[in-house]
């Protein structure tokens, strides 16, 4: 397969609603995945034995690097991150009608729900660890989470 034929399947990717893709034939083994940002190709050779056994990766490029942030206030350093425990969908809301579990400046204790995160069909609530004030929410409502990716800064009391 040549790179003009990736960079045709990786376009037609990001214009589906397809998060994942393999194609396997007795040379190689394709897989396109879609995560945050552009659809990756991972191009591996099908059987452990072929002399080429480093996989080739080609990915879009990456957006350029973020400007540096000024140093924050030791107030920032404070904060607790809330962690998605999994990997799945993030849903801010019970429900598309309902309000979020939170906002931000609200208040919230241990065991408040702060979000849902939908795994394989199955909904698991994520629940603050301890008290004090939502000051950040860093995912919006359903967008994919990895796992151990921040979902909320929590100002502790």
């Amino acid at each position: 397969m040549q790179t003009k034929d990736l960079r045709r399947l990786l376009d037609v990717l990001r214009d589906t609603d397809v998060s994942e893709l393999t194609l396997e034939t007795g040379e190689y083994k394709l897989t396109l995945k879609r995560g945050f940002g552009a659809p990756q190709a991972v191009l591996a050779p099908a059987a452990p034995h072929l002399p080429a056994a480093t996989p080739l990766v080609f990915a879009e490029p990456a957006a350029a690097p973020a400007p540096a942030q000024p140093a924050e206030a030791p107030a920032a350093e404070r904060l607790v991150d809330v962690v998605a425990p999994i990997v799945g969908t993030f849903y801010a809301a019970p429900s598309p009608e309902a309000p979020p579990f939170v906002r931000v400046g609200e208040r919230v204790k241990p065991g408040t729900v702060l979000c849902i995160i939908e795994a394989m069909k199955l909904m698991n609530e994520i629940e603050a660890e301890t008290a004090g004030v939502v000051r950040e929410v860093l995912v919006d409502n359903g967008q994919p989470v990895e796992y151990g990716q921040v979902l909320f800064r929590i100002e502790p009391d």
